[in-house]
Formats: structure tokens, sequence, C-alpha cells
């Protein structure tokens, strides 16, 4: 077993960053305990915070899994100035199923959304599901949502990746507490025709809960989560219905984000480190 100094080596000696700020790194999880801490990270935020109603294995665990995890990457945000072992320092995780790995099993999305139909759109394009994203409290703020964008964009830039696709969660199953928020992504940022997927089963609804004109701009970004304004900012758009899940006690809308619609100076801003951690 590596003692103290051991694993405070490899800590400091690792090669594998996509992305640095400040005290915090993001990197593909590596090891067994590192996928166990992001895992249980997950546990903790949809279980205990937001109510998810979870399976007896990952309730005898104490970690969210499910059959998708073994086919995906999993980025993880380290804050290394929290005290070791690597459980306390992992802070945020998101989970990344590139389009190959996805073949056989299909997308986790799908579940939900009419994301064949997408993909079978676009023959010729690499799509890169994004999903579980999850952090800590004291974390969600700009600062690692953009940790996790440099972590993303250097994973998209090493597998060729052509279009970011998944869903994202407003935290709660009451579409009349963020019809503001989700009145302004069907109206200012829907999905085009050849990008157009539908929200599928008995919980699906339209997302213009209100008209174009009812919409205040800054109510409406206030009730906006964190990650979707993060979307936003990038150039995504989101598909016109969305979907209650019951399951994570949470509304799902479906993003889809082509590489090509990243904004310009998202790219300026990311490029010098993209360049370097892609390499």
């Amino acid at each position: 077993m590596a003692d103290s100094s051991d694993i405070k080596r490899e800590a400091r000696e690792r090669s594998d960053v996509l992305g640095r700020i400040g005290g915090l790194s993001v990197a593909l999880a590596r090891t067994e305990a590192e996928l166990n801490a992001a895992f249980a990270l997950r546990f903790a935020v949809f279980h205990h915070e937001f109510g998810a109603l979870n399976d007896e294995g990952s309730m005898a665990t104490g970690q969210d899994r499910d059959e998708f995890d073994g086919l995906c990457d999993h980025l993880i945000v380290i804050d290394t100035e929290r005290p070791l072992p690597i459980r306390n320092q992992i802070v945020g995780t998101y989970r990344l199923l590139p389009h190959e790995k996805a073949m056989d099993v299909g997308f986790y999305s799908a579940q939900e959304f009419t994301v064949q139909s997408l993909v079978h759109r676009n023959p010729d394009r690499r799509f890169l599901e994004l999903g579980r994203s999850c952090v800590l409290p004291p974390y969600r703020g700009r600062r690692t949502i953009e940790l996790l964008w440099q972590g993303v964009w250097a994973y998209c830039r090493q597998h060729d990746i052509d279009v970011m696709m998944g869903c994202a969660s407003f935290g709660g199953k009451n579409p009349n507490d963020f019809k503001q928020g989700l009145s302004f992504l069907h109206h200012f940022a829907g999905s085009e025709k050849n990008w157009a997927v539908e929200a599928c089963g008995p919980t699906a609804f339209s997302t213009g809960l209100l008209s174009k004109d009812q919409i205040e701009h800054k109510r409406a970004l206030a009730q906006l989560p964190p990650l979707v304004k993060g979307y936003l900012r990038l150039g995504a758009h989101f598909a016109q219905s969305a979907l209650i899940d019951e399951a994570f006690n949470s509304i799902d809308v479906f993003v889809t984000l082509p590489t090509e619609n990243i904004s310009q100076r998202y790219l300026n801003h990311y490029g010098e480190d993209a360049d370097r951690f892609a390499a």
C-alpha cells in the first residue's frame, strides 16, 4: 500500500490534467478510488440533496451508478487544497459517453428523448453524450463550470467530436416553478429542425409554457441552472419539449451543441489551454 508521501507525489505529478483554474484541476478518473469517489459524490448530491430515488444497490453502496458507467469516461474536478484521500478532493464530476461506445447499447438519453433520429439524420457526425453533471454546493459557481468545459473541450479535441448532446436538469418536478426559464429556452434557444428531438413518455410536455412576450428575461435567466447557463453561453440549443424525471426529482431538457456553434469568444478563451491539454 502506498504511503501518504506516495499519494501526494502522485497528485502533484499527475500528467493527464485536461484543465486547470487556480487550485482546481479537471482530469479523467483513472483509478477505482477516483471512480468510487465520483459515484459517491453523485449519490450525495442526487439522493441526499435532491431526493432522487435510488435502487437497492445504490442505497447499499452509497454510490449512484448504472449500466452505462462502465462504458463512459468520467471527468472529475479535483481541489488539491482539500486534504487527502482523493475522495475528499473530488468536488465535481461529469459523465462522457462517446459515439463508438454507445453503438451497441445506445445513448442513455435515448430513454427520454428521440436521440436515435438525431443521430440518424447526421450520419457523418461523431457525437458525445454528456450527463450526470454533479458539483458540490460550495463549488457551484462559474469557475467550476468553466473548468468542466475546459475538460470537455480538451476531450472533444482529443476524440474528434463534432456534436455534444445530453440532458440537463432543473431541480424539481413542477414545470410552473420554472415556466419563465423553460419558456426562454423554448423561444430564444430552441433547436432548429435538423437538430430537433422530442421528449417521449407520459411526463413529456412542451416547454413553451408562456408566450414570447410574457417572458421576463431577468427572471427567466435566474431560473436557469448554472450548467444550462453554461450551455447557453457556448451557443447550445434545446429541445422544445421536456420531461419530468420522477426517479431523479427533476425536469430534464435536451441540449445539442455542434462544435462549430461554439461562440468564438469562448474558443478564444479556452484556446490556449485546449491546445495544451488536448495534445
